[in-house]
This record gives structure tokens, sequence and C-alpha cells, in this order.
């Protein structure tokens, strides 16, 4: 899924697992009081940057279409002819996975030494699954830099043994390396029904469609075998239902198509697991159903085991899938989503999968045409997402996010979003209990080209309509955000409200900005959110479109470290700025949010505080007294109001009655300067100025217009708040 909606530029202790990147291996810590977030994986990963080298290191870099945003890490190693990287092994293994890139159009090999000792062996290298272009996509950029590279060694390795890659002329950047000890092919289960024995060629030469269809009619309600071997399909298979179709492992039974399973409807009962499926999808045409699974496979099926690179999507969703398990398996290098829900799934576990390097959501969920209800995403690790986010959960009901790692999003993605950001209709909005816990993030969150500033690495967005759900976030982990750590926001710039969301129990560090970014009305609680090295401010709250209304926080007790708030709404935060000390003789009241008790037409509260003298807010008629309020954001020693109408001479003069009332809290209100007439004369600008006594402080600023002796409203085309006299 991706964001299609262009926003207009705006100018203006309960903790999870922690991640450490220790001796160059990416490796999970979990602490007593919750279980460890990710994936329990078959193989561990060593950086390239932690590596000895006779290359370059490259990045960190976090700048959307670079190689290096792209990385495991935002770091990698370019080697050219001659030079190697060489990694220490970390574990006792038999085969490497490599994540690399080379140049578009480029293709070559590695040469592979174990232990100083050149293998007959090559590593093919090759650019023809990267560099994926999506122009229908705003804010899209050619992405997909890098691919997976898998060998077998021929050997078994030790931990502290010394494997190595050289490039043989090619430039390659290396990223990362997994290695894992694979086990013996399975051996067939009795009674199961070969591929071969129908037909089907484990050479890879001839084609074996036909004989995998033959497999599945021979043995419903058992098991179709697939043999150790290369098969090759040239269509896709349906008409699946109430059969197992097993290999002997997903490093030994391998299928090479790019469309296994297309259909509509299914029984159920189906299992797949324990093979590979390795396609040839080199771009991404969403209108094409290149997929791993496209459609249903019934209910009470499940995925297992299994390894799915380059095709389009994994799994995509339609249809009956209720109590589907997808578990246990690999889904590497798709042009867009990992997988997909796509509306109608009940009762669905994704959990204890790996995926790496999706060109869309690596998991998500979507209400299209029915609520995904009861369904989870749990215990999976998930790198390098490069156009969208880690998980995502468009709409649905009682969903579950739970115990998962992410890392390294990259453009328009956050590590997980919570959205009612439909696309089309009829979408199911977020409703009952939306349950995120035990969540670890890492280097998540990215700039929205569209939006001209940046996603937070936990996001809650009311795109498309107001969240009313229950949105509980629990026991979460935000390491090294480029941005923000959890931000609140209506993406599609309409202002919807976001309620009914708790954070309660959250470890954050070393984020670029600020904790929160709040840009929508509505309301959170936070309770035991404790924050380092904060890069800018701990809270941003400044509501878009301007005025819409305010994000209320309230502080539940056990917050640490991030109790500052960003001064300047008509600023971005920048990575690592700090909070610059605010200009005494700036307007307070310019771009914070605004209230009244009435409003006429288009002529809303937020016309009063947009810094447009043209535009105003006119409230009810024949209806006094009205009051215009405006948060200031913090208590303020406001001295200083400056009040406006338009300055047009169509506008006649006139004199309006007006109190000044001031509030700490937004509850109890004080009158700060007595009610009396004002004068705005368009021949002296169509300004009145309001001298307040010293000693005010105030956050909440209320103006109350009790008559108008030119119109029977309250009008401002400006509120003006200012510290000096």
């Amino acid at each position: 899924m991706f964001s299609s909606t262009r926003r207009t530029v705006r100018r203006m202790p309960a903790i999870g697992a922690a991640v450490a990147l220790a001796a160059g291996m990416l490796v999970t810590l979990a602490p007593s009081a919750h279980a460890a977030a990710g994936a329990t994986l078959p193989f561990t990963s060593v950086e390239a940057e932690s590596a000895t080298t006779t290359g370059t290191r490259i990045g960190p870099d976090h700048t959307q279409g670079t190689l290096a945003s792209e990385a495991s890490g935002r770091q990698a190693v370019r080697l050219t002819s001659g030079q190697r990287v060489e990694f220490t092994v970390p574990r006792a293994a038999n085969a490497m996975n490599l994540a690399y890139s080379v140049p578009d159009g480029q293709s070559g090999t590695l040469d592979v030494y174990v232990n100083g000792q050149k293998l007959a062996k090559t590593l093919t290298v090759t650019a023809k699954y990267s560099y994926i272009d999506t122009g229908w996509i705003p804010g899209a950029k050619t992405h997909h830099f890098f691919d997976n590279a898998r060998l077998l060694l021929g050997q078994n390795v030790q931990a502290g043994d010394k494997v190595a890659v050289q490039s043989t002329g090619t430039q390659v950047t290396v990223d990362v390396a997994d290695f894992e000890q694979v086990a013996a092919a399975a051996t067939q289960p009795n009674g199961s029904v070969s591929v071969t024995a129908k037909g089907a060629d484990p050479s890879g030469n001839g084609d074996s469609t036909q004989a995998f269809r033959d497999a599945i009619a021979a043995a419903q309600g058992g098991v179709v075998w697939i043999p150790p071997g290369d098969y090759r399909l040239t269509s896709s298979l349906g008409g699946v239902q109430n059969v197992t179709l097993q290999g002997a492992g997903s490093w030994h039974s391998v299928v090479h198509t790019s469309r296994f399973i297309d259909q509509s409807t299914s029984s159920g009962n189906v299992h797949i697991k324990d093979f590979a499926v390795i396609g040839e999808v080199t771009e991404r045409v969403d209108s094409n159903p290149d997929n791993f699974v496209n459609g249903s496979l019934g209910p009470n099926s499940s995925v297992s085991g299994m390894w799915i690179q380059h095709v389009k999507v994994g799994l995509w969703l339609m249809g009956n899938n209720d109590n589907l398990v997808v578990e246990d398996n690999r889904i590497l290098d798709t042009t867009a989503d990992g997988l997909n829900l796509n509306g109608n799934a009940k009762g669905v576990r994704v959990r204890n999968n790996f995926l790496r390097n999706q060109g869309d959501d690596s998991l998500a969920m979507w209400s299209l045409y029915a609520p995904d209800t009861d369904s989870s995403f749990e215990n999976n690790t998930i790198s390098q997402p490069n156009l969208a986010n880690g998980i995502a959960v468009y709409g649905g009901t009682n969903i579950t996010v739970k115990n998962n790692l992410i890392s390294d999003t990259n453009a328009l993605g956050s590590g997980i979003a919570i959205s009612n950001q439909k696309f089309l209709d009829p979408f199911s909005p977020l409703a009952g209990t939306i349950t995120v816990d035990g969540n670890t993030l890492v280097r998540t969150g990215a700039m929205n080209p569209n939006w001209n500033h940046p996603m937070g690495a936990l996001r809650v967005d009311s795109y498309d309509s107001a969240i009313n759900a229950t949105v509980n976030i629990t026991n979460t982990t935000i390491t090294d955000s480029p941005y923000s750590a959890f931000e609140f926001v209506s993406g599609g710039g309409q202002g919807y409200p976001v309620r009914g969301v708790t954070v309660d129990g959250a470890t954050v560090r070393n984020t670029g900005t600020v904790v929160v970014q709040a840009e929508a009305q509505g309301a959170a609680t936070f309770r035991n959110v404790t924050a380092t090295a904060v890069g800018a401010a701990g809270l941003y709250n400044c509501p878009y479109p301007t005025g819409s209304g305010s994000f209320t926080l309230t502080d539940g007790g056990g917050n640490s470290g991030w109790n500052s708030t960003w001064s300047d709404c008509s600023s971005w935060p920048q990575p690592g700025q700090g909070n610059p000390d605010p200009d005494p003789a700036r307007n307070l009241a310019k771009g914070r949010p605004a209230t009244a008790t009435g409003s006429v037409d288009v002529y809303t509260p937020g016309k009063a505080v947009d810094g447009d003298a043209n535009s105003y807010w006119e409230s009810t008629n024949n209806a006094f007294p009205q009051s215009l309020t405006v948060d200031l954001g913090s208590a303020q020693a406001v001295r200083r109001l400056v009040l406006k109408l338009p300055p047009s001479t169509a506008w006649g003069a006139r004199t309006q009655t007006i109190a000044v009332l001031g509030s700490t809290d937004g509850q109890n209100y004080a009158t700060v300067a007595g009610a009396q007439g004002y004068r705005f004369d368009p021949a002296t600008g169509n300004t009145a100025t309001v001298a307040l006594p010293s000693g005010t402080s105030l956050r909440h600023l209320r103006l109350t217009v009790s008559a108008n002796t030119g119109w029977p409203a309250g009008q401002f085309s400006e509120v003006e708040a200012y510290l000096t006299p």
C-alpha cells in the first residue's frame, strides 16, 4: 500500500526488546519483564560495515534515493575489482545468504573464500531484480537497490571462522550476510504423491506445471511431495484445496514461478510448507497477479517454512482465509507488499516470519469490502521496506501487532502505521481495540516528500476519517529514529481527530527530532514513557490544518526526558538541532489550535490564527456572547494582544465589546482584561491593541465578544499575542 494523496506543504517502566550491534551482529536482548521482539530465526546476520574490508564503507544516510539509505543499518561496503569483505562467522553454518547491490544494468560474480581458501563455487550478483520505478506513486523515486543471493558452502564452518566475498570485476555494494546451518533434505512422507511421479522435471529444464496439477488432483486429503530439485512452472495453480504441498526444505526444493497459486475461492485446509518459490518479477505492475499466493487459500490453511523471493507480493489474500496461519517463512525482494490481508480476514495469525527488502508495506491489513477482524502480526522481524511501512494496519476490528522487530524503513514509511487511510471504498475504519504491544523499532520513520515533513517511527493516522477505536500502545522500544518516535496525524489533510489512544511503557533512545509529533486534533494519554538523547524537543504540537483543533496530551505519570515543547509552529525541527531559543518578538498565537463557541460557513476559528489578515472567523450570528479560544501550547507571560479585521475598505468601521480571559489548564478561566469597546477602522488598519497587565500568565487565551456595532457576531481576522508590552 502507499500514500496516494499529496498534502499541502506546511510553512511553519516496562520496555520491549533492546537492540544492540555487537561485533557486527544484530542481536536481540530480552528484558525479563517482556518477551523478546522479533522472530526466532535459523540464521545470524553480520553487517558488512562491521566486518574486515579492503573496500569503502558508505553511509550512514537517510536521504531518499541513496544506496546507503536502503541498507541495513543505513551503512554498507562498496567493493571494486579485487576488493573484499571478510566476515567472522558467528555460529556453526554451512550456508550464506548475502544482501548486495550492483549498478543498474550490471551483473557479475563474487568469489567466496573460507578461511583463506577459494571455493570452486561463485556467488552470482545481478541488478536484474533491482532499480524499481513506480512513477504513479506520488513521492516515489527509483528504489529497491538491493537484492539477496544464497550459496551452500559445501562444508561446515564454525563460530570464529572467516568467510570472505571478493569482487571479480563488477562493483558490488555488500550490505549484510546471513549465516545458517541448513539441515539435510527431508525424506518423502509415507503415502504422499510425488510431483516427479506425475512427470515433473527436477532439473528445471522442462515445464512441470501439469505434473503439479496432476499431483494435487491425485493427493486430495493428503500430501503432494516436492523432492529436492528445481521445478519450472509456466502458469499458476488453481483449484487448490484440502491438500498439503510439502518440500524437502527451502534450500533443497525450489519452484521457479512468479505466480504460484491464483484462485478466488477455496474450501480450505491447504497447507504449504518447506520449499522455495523464486520468481522472475523485475518490475511492479499492480494489475498483474505476480504473487506467490493471489486470492484465497480457504479457511484453516497454513503457510510455513517457505522461502519466497522475486515476486511482486508474497501473499495477497482476498476472500475467505479464516484462521490462516503464516509462520516461519522468509519473504525477500518483493516489488510490493510482503503480505497483505485484503479485507475479510478473520482469526489470521502471521507470526515468526522474516521479511527483507519489500517495495511497499512488509506486512499489511487492509479492510477493503469487509473488516479484517481478530487477526494479528506477532513476533516478526522486518528489515528495509523501501517505499512504505514495516507494518501497516488500514482499518479493521480488534487487531493485534505484538512483539515485532522492525528496522530501517525508507521513504513514505513508518515502522508501524495504525491508519484509517482507505485507498478505495467500501472501507471499514478502525474499531474495537487495537493492541500494539512489545514492538521494537530501530531507525524507523522517514521523510515524506508529499508532505515535505517526516513520518514518525510509530504513526497513528486519521487519514480519511476520525479514529474512534481504542488504541493501546504498550511496552514499546524506539531506537535511533531519524525523526520522531510517535506521530499523530490526519495524513489526508482534512484534520480528522485521533482519539482513544494510550501509550503506556515506552523507551525512546536517540530520536532525531521529537518524542511526540502531534499534528491532528484529538487526545492521548502517556504513561511511563522515558526518553534519552532527544534531538530537538520532547513535543511538537502544531495542528494541521492550522486551527483544526488541539491535540491534548494527558500525563499519566512516570514520564521523563521529554518535557520540552518545540517553540515555533512555522518551522520543522531538524534532526539534532535542539530547540532554538524562541524569538521574543514572535506572535505566540500564529498557527496554534483555535476553537470557538460557534462559527458561520467557512469562517472557522482557525482563520483567526492563520497569519492571513484577509481571512477571518465569524461567530454564530445573533447569539451574543460568543468566544474564540487559542491554545498557546504552554503558559506564556502575554502582555499585548493585536486584534485585526480584514484591511479592505469594504469593511466599515465598527466597535466590538471584548473581554479577555486566561487559563493555564483549559478548564478554569479568570478575567485578564474586563469587557470594553475596541474600535476597528479601515482608515487606521482595522486593528485594535489590548494591553494586558504585568504578571499575566496564560496558556489558553479566550476572547469573549458581547457586542458588535457592525455585524451581529464576533469577528476577527487575526488574533496576535506578544510577550512585549
